[in-house]
This record gives structure tokens, sequence and C-alpha cells, in this order.
């Protein structure tokens, strides 16, 4: 545990960092797996209206240090793939 006020400030700023990005993280899961149900469920409108919400959770998670940015791209273009795969 922390002993030193320095220390225990930053224990407190770890809580609330921590809460934060379980938060978006799980946001930006949430909307992947409606982009893959709709892709699944081969509901094309649907997949568009989702992967756009997912896209813009993506960027906003990269945004705020959560995911590398690499890691957003690649999620948001396999996502792109599988819905522009069932336009045929």
């Amino acid at each position: 545990m922390a002993n030193h006020a320095s220390a225990k400030k930053r224990a407190r700023q770890t809580v609330k960092r921590t809460a934060r990005n379980r938060h978006i993280r799980t946001n930006v899961r949430t909307c992947v797996k409606r982009v893959r149900a709709a892709v699944q469920a081969g509901d094309a409108d649907a997949a568009k209206k989702a992967l756009i919400e997912a896209v813009s959770r993506i960027d906003g998670a990269v945004s705020k240090g959560i995911y590398h940015r690499k890691t957003g791209s690649r999620y948001i273009s396999r996502l792109t793939h599988q819905v522009n795969a069932l336009q045929g």
C-alpha cells in the first residue's frame, strides 16, 4: 500500500483511469460484436450502421491511448472487409 502522499494520489488516479479505460474498451468490444452479429446474420444495412458506430468508438479509444493506432486500424480494416464482403 502507498505510504507517501504522492503515491496515494497516484493510486487514486490509477483507479479512475482504469475505470475509464475499462468502460471505453467495453463499449468498443460491444460495437465490434454488433458488427460481427449483423455480418453473421447477413444483414447488410444493420452491418453498415453498426460499422459506422464501431469505427467511431475505435477511433475514440485510439485517441485516448487505450489502443495503439495500428491496432485500431487493424480492427477497422477487418470489420470493413467483412461488411464489404456482404455486398457481393
